[in-house]
């Protein structure tokens, strides 16, 4: 039998030196009770010492008897499935992957077997080093051969595959079984997911799974990473950092050094957690450009399926995760390769929002996506954020006709009236962010399309969502609003402030009185992206907080901290924080090898819609 030119059956003996009869020789006698040449076989194989004549010798005479390596002789296929056939000759290479074929074909009970071993080799080696007089073990991260190891394990697995094509049914479990634990180096978890999406060129039947395994563990990383412990760590390493820099100056010149150093320094997150996450987040956006570009050119069809797998993963896992900051970035970078996919996404979302049969949590969440994605996209048309504006206004209208006409005692009551609130707070947030570039090419046209919108019955409506908004929000759309005399809002305001009643809360060092600014428990999933690597894909999509300095936002009685210096939002503070818990909503991969490439199909363009 051949396969890619290479016969698996006849190859011609290499002469080596051993102990103990052949192979053939040896299982016969272990049938017959004399064991002792079947464990010094197994004893010569785990010699760390071995030679590439003798495992090519060894696998040689395996293949040949392979029929009678049943399940009996369990013990010593295990043995042969640890001989380190990896990082040796192509020789060795090359007969190690037609035993694998041989054994899978003729003894398919080792499938998995055979699968946990090829997946085993998908991170770096284990090394011990000494630290201190401490031994610590972690990933060999020096070593060359990595690339073309792992060309080869791609190698074994497919040529499994060929031969067992019921192989991927049996592949998924054992992937997700050896994922590394989110603690372990970025260079061990780079390594596997760098795999595991290689896996999906060629076992695409797999890859929404795997996608699902992936951003699962990275929302797990994203959780556990806040926004505010990320914004802490980096101010404490700048400031570390000057510390540093003024003691080297009292010392002595250390300019060239400095400068030499700053690259890495500045490329590297101070946090571990968010370190790690941004390196992942770099593989997984490379990968998604290399399945959506083949050779430089859109392919729409790949485009198209690869959204539909996000999507799904989307909807699964990160729209009802609370407070992820970043991996949500995945379908915001795949919709700004073409205006479709992003009009596709917002329609998903729209859908979500306005179907009464689902939780009203994740309607709430699909505003927030909605009114973020909006605001901060920079590749959304202005025609595409009018129409969006328009459904949601129309869809307000319609919520306050409603409950006008119901017969009943209207009242502003968050668990009642979510979904409205949030979507409210999404056309808010949305005017902000866009009412620029709305008024700028023609303020007239501009102006009376704002006005269309009947901001005015929405605001001055029963139900009050100038109350339940989050406060920067109402008061910098109340400023805006004002600004060009679309609605006036602040006599209500004025009126909200005068009405909230504080909240005694208890805790340990005794009761406080606050008052909750956030009922909605605001979450806005596109705020300002803060990992450094991966991030250099998506700031140039992204629209940044334009602060109005010739807008006075209306005074609020909480005296406001000043903003940060550079601070990006005008949302100081309001919204929650991840605390490591995952909970319900209310560059191009740069290593030593490149991320698998799609495979090509001749480009088209992308149909609109999907």
């Amino acid at each position: 039998m051949e396969i890619d030119g290479r016969d698996f059956l006849k190859t011609p003996s290499v002469k080596t030196v051993r102990f103990g009869g052949g192979v053939a020789e040896t299982l016969e006698k272990h049938k017959h009770g004399d064991s002792s040449d079947y464990e010094l076989l197994k004893h010569q194989l785990v010699d760390p010492e071995i030679k590439d004549a003798q495992i090519i010798n060894w696998l040689q005479e395996f293949r040949s008897n392979v029929t009678h390596l049943t399940k009996d002789h369990e013990q010593l296929i295990y043995t042969i499935l640890r001989l380190p056939w990896l990082g040796r000759s192509q020789a060795v290479v090359d007969e190690y992957l037609a035993f694998l074929g041989n054994l899978v074909s003729a003894q398919t009970v080792y499938l998995c077997a055979c699968l946990n071993m090829v997946v085993s080799h998908f991170t770096p080696k284990r090394v011990t080093i000494c630290e201190g007089g401490v031994d610590i073990s972690d990933s060999d991260d020096e070593d060359e051969n990595l690339p073309r190891n792992f060309d080869h394990c791609h190698q074994a697995l497919q040529l499994i595959i060929r031969y067992v094509p019921s192989t991927s049914r049996f592949l998924m479990p054992i992937l997700q079984e050896n994922f590394p634990f989110i603690q372990k180096s970025s260079r061990t978890l780079e390594c596997y997911v760098h795999n595991l999406l290689r896996i999906t060129v060629y076992v695409p039947s797999i890859r929404r799974d795997l996608l699902e395994l992936i951003i699962g563990k990275l929302l797990k990383l994203d959780v556990n990473a806040s926004r505010t412990h990320i914004e802490e760590a980096e101010e404490n390493r700048v400031q570390t950092q000057k510390a540093e820099e003024q003691t080297e100056e009292c010392l002595f010149d250390m300019d060239e050094d400095v400068s030499a150093d700053e690259p890495t320094r500045t490329t590297v997150m101070a946090h571990p957690v968010a370190e790690r996450l941004d390196t992942l987040m770099a593989v997984l956006m490379a990968y998604i450009k290399d399945v959506c570009y083949v050779d430089g050119s859109f392919h729409a069809e790949r485009t198209k399926e690869l959204y539909r797998d996000l999507l799904t993963v989307f909807d699964k896992l990160i729209l009802p995760t609370h407070a992820s900051c970043h991996v949500q970035y995945t379908l915001f970078y795949l919709c700004s390769f073409k205006p479709a996919l992003a009009e596709a996404f917002l329609d998903h979302l729209w859908k979500i929002l306005q179907n009464p049969s689902l939780p009203a949590v994740l309607r709430q969440a699909a505003a927030g996506y909605l009114g973020s994605f909006l605001a901060r996209a920079k590749f959304i048309p202005l025609s595409t954020v009018r129409a969006c504006l328009d459904l949601l206004s129309s869809w307000i209208h319609q919520y306050i006709y409603s409950q006008d006409s119901c017969g009943k005692q209207v009242c502003c009551d968050v668990s009642l009236h979510g979904p409205f609130y949030t979507s409210c707070q999404a056309v808010f947030y949305t005017i902000i962010f866009r009412h620029r570039a709305l008024l700028e090419a023609n303020m007239k046209k501009g102006l009376e399309y704002l006005q269309s919108l009947n901001l005015e019955q929405v605001v001055m409506c029963q139900l009050n969502p100038l109350r339940v908004c989050l406060p920067s929000i109402t008061n910098m759309f109340a400023a805006i609003t004002r600004k060009y005399q679309v609605v006036f809002c602040y006599t209500i305001i004025e009126r909200n402030n005068r009405c909230v009643l504080p909240v005694v809360r208890s805790s340990a060092g005794g009761d406080c009185v606050t008052t909750n600014t956030n009922p909605l428990d605001s979450f806005f999933p596109f705020d300002p992206y803060l990992l450094k690597r991966s991030g250099q894909l998506i700031e140039p999509l992204y629209q940044v907080w334009d602060d109005l300095s010739d807008t006075e936002p209306f005074p609020t009685k909480r005296g406001q901290q000043g903003s940060k210096e550079d601070e990006d939002d005008f949302l100081c503070g309001e919204t929650p924080q991840a605390e490591g818990i995952v909970g319900l909503t209310p560059n191009s991969y740069d290593s030593n090898f490149h991320s698998p490439s799609s495979l090509g199909s001749p480009p088209n363009t992308l149909q609109r819609p999907f």
